[in-house]
Formats: C-alpha cells, structure tokens, sequence
C-alpha cells in the first residue's frame, strides 16, 4: 500500500518537504491553517496600491542550493533572476557616494585582492579580519569575535549580517553569521549571484508548488488547523482538527509539522522554541524605477537597507524593525519615501503606499535564542519538525526554511 504522510503546516517548509515526499512516491496530505499557502513568503493582491506585492522582500544568492533545488523540482528556476554575476551596488545616503561590491563569477573569494571591486576605503586585512567569525562557535556573540565597526563593518558586513540575523549584528550569534560568511562571501562570487522572484513569491516558490501537489494526487486543506496529536507507543496514531473532524495515522504513515514555534509548543508540550522575536518592516511604492536602475540596491547611512526595484514598484526591507511596529503608518511611510527618494536619485511626493510590519517575522538570532532551537527528530518515531525556527544551522532564512523541509521529508524517507 502507498504510504501516508501528514504535511501540517503549507509554508515553504511544509511545501519542500511535500513536493519532496510526493516526488518519492508517498501520498501526501497537506493541512494549512490560515486559507493561503506561502506563509510569510507569498505575495497578495494589495488595494493601496493596485499592485500585487510580496508579504516580505526576500533575497536569495545562487549559492543557496536548496533553494534552488527546490525550485528545479517545481519548474521554476528560471523565476529567479538577477545580474550574470555577483555584483552589489550601493548607496551612502549621507554623503552620496556610489560604489559597486564586485564578487564576480570565481569560485574562489579572489575579488578581495583586487581595489576596483571592493567596498571603497578597505584592504585586504580588512577582509582577514573577519576570520575569526568563519568558524566561530554558535554561543558566541559576533562583537565578541569581529570589530564592529570601521568602513568595511558599516559598509557591507553590517547591512549583510543584519539582514541575515534579523538583530543588530554585535549581539547575533557569531556561528549562525559564520555560516552565512562561509556559504557566501567565503565561496566566491559564484555563490553570491542575487536572486529576486521579479514576478512575485507566490507566482515563484508557492503556486507552482501547490500545482505539482494537485497533480500528483496529493490534497491540500485550508482552513484546516490541527488541534491535537493522538498517540501511543512513541508513534503519532491520529490529528484532530476538530470536534468531528479526526483522522487516523497509519502504522506506517508519518507527519511532519512545519508550523510556527508558538503554534508547534501548543501542539507538542514539552519541546524546546525559540521565545523571543523581531519584526521585520516592508514598505512598497507604486512607482516606476528609473531607468537602468538596479533590481537590488543596498542603502547605507539611513532607515532603509535595502531597495528592490520591480515593474511599477519600489520595495523596501529594514530589518531588525521592533522600533518601528508602532510608529504612524503615515509618518514611517514619508520618512522611508525620503529615504528611498534619496537612494534611488528621484524628486516626488509620495505615491501610493503600503507599509507591511510583520512583528514575529523572526527568531531572535542571538547565541541563547539559538541554544532553544530544536533538531527535526521528536519523542515520536514519525514525527519530524521543519521550518527555519528549527536547528538548520542557519539563520531564519528561506534558504533554512527549505533546508529544513528536506531534512524533516529525508528522515521520513528514512523510516522506509
């Protein structure tokens, strides 16, 4: 008989380990809560600004290999574009200069050698200097083991770690910013390509996966948030979703929950989750980009990090966003527009708008947050545990997210 596995949960995580499993010949039931698949990595039809726009501006780099893999098996590699090589302009909006971080296409990190190609006002020692955090253990802190400041700091390691951590860069964990160095800077400019889904997340990453689901047979349930576990004998036996709504696991069927950690402590007393969170704040403007202008921009001397340009549409990241969860929508929105006025070097009032603030987007990437993150195995035999709140050995990423899924749906294969 074709085995059974339980997907709880229809984000990224859920998904990757589903697409995976359907691949592998299981049939799959997948059980969303909410009545949309993606998660926080979707995009939706916004009426303030009559375009459709993503929860969150994500970032990829052609080095995030499960990823990519994830999006081979779904068809959609070719959605995620970027320049033919590894090449990161930014700005300084206090002072106005313009350079150009060029890793180019090598497999070897040998662009710091060369003046032209890195961040202006820095040398080679500079980049030696950051050594220390490559391999840097997961409970240390990343301003107990680099220099937190400096050109080269304020210039590129600064807005790439507080991108990737989601906390100032000093108080993260230097293991989780070490990984991050190790899986790009350290591999070359070949491992550094951006990569941006131009024509929306869900269109990209989640669509296409739902698809290949339905085609395979598999069914997907929104709406259909799990209650509770039934068990026996360290196996997962049954999932009630509600009063009159149960169903059975089989001696040999599995489940993987891909789900939040509040949401995964409700369901499974008893596990370790992170418990602290930081907001992550997106803006988007419905304007047109001026010509040439680059898809991503990073943005240094002021709130913005980082300016996504996308047809009809300039989008913002700034991470780390706690401070700004309660400021006036109205007034965050002018202060950001100022910022990317300046940045993108246009004059205009400011256009229709919309301000997204995700509150939990993140686990606190600091060295004790992390110590709470658990691995996919559980007390039960065939439950595993996926999302990128879990131990991947990488900060919350999408990147983690699928690297989770494939972890948790490999130790389902693994039963067999």
């Amino acid at each position: 008989m074709q085995k059974t596995v339980h997907i709880i949960g229809a984000g990224i995580s859920g998904l990757s380990a589903a697409v995976r499993l359907a691949n592998a010949g299981y049939r799959v039931q997948v059980h969303e809560a909410t009545q949309t698949a993606g998660g926080r990595c979707r995009s939706y039809f916004d009426a303030a600004t009559s375009l459709t726009i993503d929860n969150g501006n994500h970032l990829l780099l052609s080095g995030n290999h499960h990823a990519a893999a994830y999006a081979r098996s779904i068809g959609t590699e070719d959605g995620l574009v970027g320049p033919k090589s590894a090449q990161f302009p930014f700005v300084d909006i206090t002072t106005g200069q313009r350079w150009q971080l060029d890793l180019g296409k090598s497999r070897l990190p040998l662009w710091v050698l060369d003046e032209s190609r890195r961040v202006p006002d820095t040398g080679v020692l500079d980049y030696l200097a950051l050594a220390p955090l490559v391999w840097a253990s997961t409970r240390r802190k990343v301003g107990d083991a680099i220099r937190c400041h400096g050109p080269l700091y304020q210039r590129l390691v600064q807005p790439l770690l507080l991108a990737a951590l989601n906390v100032d860069p000093p108080e993260g964990s230097a293991g989780l910013a070490g990984a991050v160095v190790r899986e790009t800077l350290l591999m070359g400019g070949q491992a550094c390509r951006p990569l941006i889904a131009r024509d929306g997340l869900s269109s990209v990453l989640i669509e296409p996966a739902v698809k290949l689901l339905k085609d395979k047979g598999a069914e997907l349930r929104f709406g259909h948030e799990l209650r509770e576990f039934g068990s026996k004998a360290e196996r997962i036996t049954g999932l009630t979703f509600g009063a009159d709504d149960a169903v059975a696991v089989g001696p040999d069927d599995a489940v993987v929950m891909a789900v939040p950690p509040r949401a995964a402590a409700s369901l499974l007393p008893g596990i370790k989750t992170p418990t602290k969170f930081r907001a992550i704040v997106n803006a988007h403007f419905r304007f047109d980009p001026p010509p040439n202008a680059p898809a991503i921009l990073g943005v240094v001397g002021g709130l913005v990090e980082w300016l996504f340009a996308f047809p009809q549409r300039l989008s913002v990241t700034i991470s780390n966003g706690d401070r700004l969860v309660d400021m006036p929508r109205e007034q965050l929105a002018n202060a950001i527009w100022s910022d990317v006025c300046k940045a993108a070097g246009v004059t205009a009032d400011l256009p229709a708008w919309q301000i997204v603030r995700e509150r939990r987007a993140t686990f606190e990437a600091t060295p004790e947050q992390n110590a709470l993150r658990p691995g996919p195995a559980t007390p039960f035999k065939n439950l595993f545990l996926a999302g990128d709140w879990t131990d991947t050995g990488l900060p919350a990423t999408i990147e983690g997210s699928v690297r989770s899924g494939d972890r948790a749906a490999d130790l389902v294969l693994a039963l067999r």
